[in-house]
């Protein structure tokens, strides 16, 4: 392997944050994907008895509560950063499942009005069951999970088509989040979506197992996603920088993409036109919960991005705002436009 020539972006300066964000009053964001509810109980052992019918130890749970999960939390945090817009385009079922998710997405200042209920769809849903017993020590159950195993109908898929092309139209950008095998990302929608981004909408992709299916919008894979859409049977997290950055350049180039691969605590590299930076993380002390942080960075680089930032400022702000999300233990947390420009401060 050739030694590869990158640069190394240290951080960014604060003043420069703020005239980067300051103008997200008048952003319009769509986010388009495989919305699910998270679902959490609260179970207290100690108040369990043995039931009378069966031979179990029942979880009494003492407390419940939900979130927009999927391309939800990527939408609840685009909403945090308090755009004009965070309109979300994406399926339910009827059920009560797809009945909370509307009101905890729009509890959050997210727009619904894309979201259609689907035919013969259940709402995807991750329950999670937590129990404690004498100790402080809680223990979170396998999870329950609603998901579809069938694909999307032609009825569906069209009413989405429609939805995505209408409000892409009147938005600064869209996000994509693909994740699910029976999602809402078809063929069809994806190749609608590549469609939108060569009209001139500013497109980032997000997908778990088909990143390497986009052409000409801005992917967003972490390093395990972008090295499987290389077919590399390597294992990214025993890879230095100098090979985490060549496989970026490949899958930049084979793609005809710009390329912002997250690599975790390490940072994450981001490639343009052959260019390639690497920006590191902030340190962040222990404890820490990194679930979502994943979405916070796809929002704040969106976001940052179609407010006129470089790559690699809006990665260097991404990375921010994800060291933010992961101090907020047990939640599915976002990051406010304060919150960003406080670390910056403390940072420099």
């Amino acid at each position: 392997m050739s030694r590869i020539t990158y640069k190394i972006i240290g951080g960014i300066d604060g003043k420069r944050v703020e005239d980067i964000l300051d103008g997200i009053g008048t952003l319009k964001v769509a986010i388009v994907g495989d919305i699910a509810l998270d679902v959490y109980w609260r179970a207290d052992m100690t108040r369990s008895e043995l039931s009378r019918e069966t031979p179990h130890f029942p979880l009494p749970v003492i407390q419940e509560w939900m979130s927009p999960g999927g391309a939800g939390n990527v939408a609840a945090n685009v909403a945090a950063l308090n755009p004009s817009k965070a309109c979300m385009i994406g399926i339910i079922g009827d059920d009560w499942r797809g009945d909370m998710l509307y009101k905890e997405l729009k509890k959050r200042g997210v727009d619904t009005s894309g979201v259609i209920k689907g035919v013969d769809r259940v709402t995807n849903a991750y329950c999670k069951p937590l129990r404690r017993g004498i100790s402080d020590v809680e223990y979170e159950d396998p999870r329950i999970d609603f998901e579809n195993f069938r694909p999307l109908a032609e009825t569906d898929e069209q009413r989405l088509t429609t939805e995505i092309e209408s409000i892409a139209a009147d938005s600064d950008v869209l996000c994509v989040t693909d994740q699910m095998r029976f999602g809402c990302i078809t063929p069809t929608i994806r190749n609608k979506i590549m469609e939108i981004s060569s009209k001139g909408v500013k497109v980032i992709v997000d997908s778990r197992d088909r990143i390497g299916l986009y052409r000409n919008v801005i992917l967003k894979p972490n390093d395990v996603e972008a090295y499987r859409a290389m077919n590399s049977d390597k294992d990214p997290k025993d890879a230095t920088i100098d090979q985490l950055i060549e496989t970026a350049l490949e899958l930049s180039k084979r793609n005809h993409s710009l390329v912002c691969m997250t690599l975790g605590a390490r940072g994450c590299v981001y490639i343009e036109d052959g260019e390639a930076y690497y920006i590191p993380s902030p340190e962040v002390e222990p404890p820490i919960d990194t679930c979502g942080a994943g979405d916070t960075f796809l929002s704040a680089f969106s976001c940052a991005l179609a407010l006129g930032a470089e790559g690699y400022e809006a990665a260097a702000i991404a990375n921010i705002a994800a060291s933010i999300t992961i101090k907020k233990i047990g939640v599915t947390g976002t990051a406010t436009i304060e919150e960003i420009k406080a670390r910056v401060v403390s940072n420099t």
